[in-house]
């Protein structure tokens, strides 16, 4: 990636008395989705006609109601960076805690249940919401409800209680071809049921986030407020949902994301059951590009793969006799190009499902079927109401992914917001806490009891290679 651009979330587009130019904000699979959503597999259209001339029209008239507008209002935590200063905060006399500042967002959405009010949407259009409006095309408008959201995939679902709706059929994103025509509906800069038209630059585009599943990229303009809005073909079919794209400005420079209808079906079809979406896991660890000297090396026929470089023990992986130094070059019959695509594969499928591998292993192709295992990571945040000391961090725990002959046990940080009460108390992300209060730590459960005393905390870490203690007042 060039410095000159960057990949970034089609922000939610911010409400304000005039509109600004927005920066851009911004995976297990079930075998089934509901019945009441159609799915089409029929081959593209030709273009429509209207009057004897090419137009859109036609396909359009029975889409746009599905496509909603989405406004959000809610809460973000805002610093002074100056508030980071003991000696300012002493010398001002300025109290210690964070300030929260409500927010009004945009962002669009798509109705595809009519007769149960679904309407799916960007994780990031509705996260850190408090209250969720969906307007519809007729200028109705409706509280939504929440149903469940994943960060990892960048999908929402919402529902609305509302008579006499449109929903649009979900179309089949995997018969798309580079060249497709395609056209982007949703609210850029609030401008509600804006179309723009392109078509399919590009299919399978990984490792654009660090989030799970691959791409559609496409030159239709997406812009800030397109968000969860609807990516549709010829024949008014949702193929995918734009989510990002990859500008300079924040703008639209014909280089953009969505999330394809497939992954999003899954994804939605977790939610709704279950409110959440489960993780699959196989054990094993790699990421490193493999080049032309490291294929000679490892006497391996081609750098194109996913290269394991650890193979956690008693994992799914191990024990159907994967191995440090394999290739995979391809999963379940698609190919595999690099190692963030086996991660998204495999990060998609429902636990319990088999996933058949072909590999080199000195220099000879072999083939081995792993059952996928359960992610049981899971990250939670602390609050100020369980720990006024650690708000702003979020916690896991130690997971067969990240054990090694050193740490087997304990909580990692994933993340800690600058100047929160847990940047301030020195932790930093990725360190292992093994104990608090010198009573060892191996669940979340044991985590919360120990953090929440009034008392000092005493928590020993692992810091890379280095060990140390934190002592909280």
């Amino acid at each position: 990636m060039s410095k000159e651009f960057a990949v970034k979330l089609i922000a939610p587009l911010a409400v304000s008395a005039s509109i600004l130019g927005a920066a851009l904000m911004m995976s297990s699979a079930p075998r089934s989705a509901h019945a009441d959503i159609p799915v089409t597999t029929q081959p593209q259209q030709q273009l429509p006609v209207q009057g004897g001339v090419p137009s859109l029209a036609p396909m359009l008239k029975p889409v746009m109601p599905a496509v909603v507008n989405i406004s959000v209002t809610g809460e973000v935590e805002v610093r002074n960076p100056l508030m980071d200063d003991p000696f300012f905060r002493r010398f001002f006399d300025v109290p210690d805690q964070p300030q929260e500042r409500e927010f009004q967002s945009v962002g669009s959405g798509v109705i595809v249940d009519a007769a149960k009010g679904y309407v799916i949407t960007n994780n990031h259009v509705v996260k850190d919401a408090k209250e969720i409006k969906v307007r519809l095309n007729d200028d109705r408008e409706f509280e939504a409800k929440l149903i469940g959201r994943d960060d990892g995939t960048d999908v929402a679902v919402l529902q609305i209680k509302a008579d006499q709706l449109t929903a649009l059929p979900l179309g089949n994103s995997d018969a798309l071809q580079v060249g497709d025509f395609v056209v982007a509906i949703g609210s850029p800069y609030n401008l509600r049921q804006t179309v723009t038209s392109g078509i399919v630059s590009a299919l399978g585009r990984t490792g654009i986030s660090d989030g799970l599943g691959d791409f559609i990229q496409t030159d239709a303009s997406i812009n800030p407020g397109n968000s969860g809005g609807a990516l549709v073909n010829l024949k008014g079919e949702l193929v995918g949902v734009p989510s990002m794209i990859y500008s300079q400005s924040g703008g639209n420079v014909g280089i953009g994301f969505a999330i394809p209808v497939k992954l999003v079906k899954n994804i939605m079809t977790q939610l709704i059951e279950h409110g959440s979406v489960e993780r699959g896991r196989i054990g094993v660890v790699g990421g490193q590009e493999v080049t032309p000297e490291l294929a000679k090396a490892l006497n391996l026929p081609s750098s194109r793969g996913a290269l394991i470089g650890r193979v956690v023990p008693d994992s799914p992986a191990a024990k159907a006799g994967l191995k440090a130094g394999d290739l995979i070059v391809a999963a379940n019959g698609k190919d595999i190009t690099d190692f963030p695509q086996l991660r998204s594969i495999v990060g998609l499928m429902r636990v319990g499902d088999k996933v058949d591998f072909k590999l080199y292993r000195d220099g000879k192709l072999k083939n081995v079927t792993v059952t996928i295992g359960k992610d049981t990571q899971q990250t939670v945040a602390v609050t100020k109401d369980v720990s006024p000391r650690l708000a702003g961090a979020t916690f896991a725990v130690v997971d067969d992914s990240m054990r090694d002959e050193d740490i087997d046990s304990g909580i990692v940080v994933k993340s800690v917001q600058q100047g929160s009460p847990a940047a301030k108390a020195g932790l930093r992300p990725n360190d292992v806490i093994i104990a608090v209060n010198r009573q060892p730590v191996t669940t979340m459960e044991d985590f919360n009891k120990l953090i929440a005393g009034k008392g000092q905390l005493l928590l020993q870490l692992r810091r890379g290679p280095g060990a140390l203690f934190l002592l909280l007042q």
